[in-house]
């Protein structure tokens, strides 16, 4: 049996002129994963999420395991490399990073991190930084069913976007994005102009029941997160994906070909 690798996704959020928007970017066709794809930026958590110095260096972590501290530091390290935004602040300091401060950050180091050639470790040192951790709200917690031959143990986190901050695809693993409603990105998905992953539909959904940035986030808060790891079951009316109730999304089954879509 393959075993889930480790992953981190962000629901990047902000309060729009008509209600609460969501961050998306449209991954590139040739990707290995979800080619083609609309979701959440996000990835595996890599060795360099685990680092002392970056953990010594980030606020929100001192009460967590080394999982749940890697997951979140992935979850900063993936947002910075596929948006721009930067979720930090200068060490010592309150305030998180000016928006000019954070677009420098992202047009003089963010081709290296994509390249390897600067370390998280080596941006934080270096620019003096500490993570902001704690503005990372669980939100859901997914698992690939084990018939699939690529899954991923993914936590899915919310976090509130930087007021002065702006997002932007990295033109390379991403090739567009927009921050949209989450109703008005399912209707594009349902409209077949977006193609999306089952667990990002089933999250846009659970987003779409606030309207405001900080009523989702108190939602978040006070909502334990359930592990959802969908079941296959094998029926005489066809194959069908099955998730727990207890989970809190709006649909507890659907067609095994969802998770294809």
């Amino acid at each position: 049996m393959n075993a889930p690798v480790p992953a981190a996704t962000v629901l990047l959020v902000r309060d729009g002129p008509t209600g609460l928007q969501v961050f998306l970017i449209e991954r590139h066709r040739d990707m290995g994963f979800a080619g083609g794809a609309t979701a959440f930026p996000g990835g595996k958590v890599d060795a360099e999420d685990t680092s002392e110095v970056v953990r010594a260096s980030a606020a929100g972590l001192s009460d967590l395991d080394p999982t749940q501290a890697a997951l979140r530091v992935a979850a900063v390290r993936e947002v910075f490399e596929e948006s721009g935004v930067l979720l930090a602040r200068p060490a010592g300091e309150t305030e998180l990073l000016s928006a000019d401060r954070a677009r420098r950050l992202a047009d003089l180091h963010g081709e290296a991190r994509r390249a390897g050639q600067v370390s998280l470790a080596e941006l934080v040192v270096r620019e003096r930084l500490e993570l902001a951790c704690e503005l990372l709200v669980p939100f859901a917690h997914w698992i690939t069913p084990e018939p699939l031959r690529r899954r991923f143990d993914t936590w899915f986190f919310l976090a509130p976007t930087p007021a002065d901050q702006a997002a932007r695809h990295d033109g390379s693993e991403t090739v567009g994005s927009r921050w949209m409603s989450p109703r008005e990105a399912l209707a594009e998905c349902e409209a077949g102009r977006r193609t999306m992953m089952f667990p990002t539909r089933l999250n846009l959904g659970k987003l779409a029941r606030h309207e405001r940035v900080a009523e989702a986030l108190e939602a978040a808060r006070r909502t334990p997160v359930v592990t959802v790891l969908p079941r296959i079951e094998r029926r005489e009316e066809g194959t069908r994906v099955c998730i727990p109730a207890e989970a809190g999304y709006d649909v507890v089954e659907a067609p095994v070909d969802e998770l294809a879509r």
